[in-house]
């Protein structure tokens, strides 16, 4: 049964997220992470580090009900759109050694997509990382298979040969379809996989090997398992491998990135203005049976990240409402 065709199937409520919201602000974060559970939610784990100091972890919840094995701050978990960061920071590397310009258009970066792809002469890879090229997102196309997702040929046939949403640069749409163009012309610039760049040049130099950029390269056993609101079995094997979607890790790995991407270890000053200028510096995650937030707090100095194994019906509005009330409970710690 497709996921998508189970949406109607909501068992959350929307007085799950009026009583969740309108809930008192508890005493700690970890009350809160386990009210999420209490909401229906099957797994939670949040990452706090704050001002440089040992970075918190927080549990609740199942890693895998059926068998009732708890959340563990060591699972791996699919980062979905978090991966863009990675994606984007990656491309900002080869634009500071000259070996693509931002300025280029897809029609020169791939030119066989001209025809193909509305406007690709005037479509240039800074409207790609920006999210402001007019193309059509694939995932959104009616017929995208969900539970069992397409390789990069097959999702962009979803696309191909159709009109654009807007010209390019006219405005702003997100579209998963920039970020599988941008590993492509990463892949074409360098000879060689884009997987292995952001493992040599992002991951390795900053110690961060808990963090890889598809589902099979961890035993599965280690990850926490996903669910979809209505779909009772766990769906961790869904395997997405489409670039900035991809990417699996722990959340240390992925809060340690977020530091080091906000406070300029990870970039050159010359990567980093030209970053600054395309893309930004935190972000959510969806996949059926995951959802994520990393996010970095300036006025807090605090990188907070959240990783929830329950999606569909309600569950992304629940997952917001927790995670800013943690916020708030960091700002709290930090009086």
């Amino acid at each position: 049964m497709p996921l998508l065709g189970v949406a109607s199937m909501v068992i959350f409520v929307p007085w799950t997220l009026v009583f969740s919201w309108i809930a008192p602000l508890p005493d700690t974060i970890q009350e809160q992470v386990e009210q999420g559970i209490e909401y229906g939610l099957d797994g939670i784990i949040v990452y706090v580090e704050q001002g440089g100091k040992e970075p918190k972890i927080y549990t609740a919840g199942w890693k895998n009900r059926e068998n009732k094995i708890p959340a563990d701050p060591n699972d791996y978990f699919k980062i979905a759109s978090i991966s863009k960061l990675y994606i984007a920071a990656a491309a900002v590397k080869l634009v500071a050694e000259d070996k693509l310009s931002l300025d280029q258009t897809l029609a020169e970066l791939l030119p066989e997509l001209q025809g193909r792809i509305e406007n690709a002469d005037r479509i240039t890879l800074r409207m790609l990382i920006r999210h402001r090229s007019g193309i059509p997102n694939y995932s959104d196309h009616p017929d995208y298979p969900w539970d069992k997702a397409p390789d990069n040929a097959g999702a962009l046939a979803f696309i191909l040969d159709t009109p654009a949403d807007f010209g390019p640069d006219e405005k702003y749409a997100y579209s998963n379809t920039n970020y599988l163009l941008i590993g492509e012309i990463l892949d074409k610039t360098l000879g060689y996989s884009h997987h292995q760049f952001i493992r040599e040049k992002l991951l390795l130099p900053h110690g961060l090997t808990h963090t890889f950029s598809l589902l099979k390269e961890v035993p599965l056993d280690s990850v926490m398992s996903g669910y979809f609101v209505g779909y009772e079995p766990d769906i961790k094997a869904n395997d997405y491998t489409n670039p900035g979607g991809s990417m699996v890790a722990t959340i240390s790995d992925v809060g340690k990135f977020l530091r080091i991407l906000n406070n300029g270890t990870l970039l050159t000053e010359k990567e980093q203005e030209i970053y600054s200028s395309v893309y930004e510096y935190g972000h959510t995650g969806l996949l059926p049976g995951y959802s994520s937030i990393a996010r970095y707090h300036p006025d807090l100095d605090a990188v907070v990240v959240q990783f929830v194994n329950t999606n569909g019906g309600f569950t992304w509005n629940l997952t917001e409402i927790i995670y800013n009330k943690i916020v708030k409970l960091v700002g709290r710690e930090k009086e």
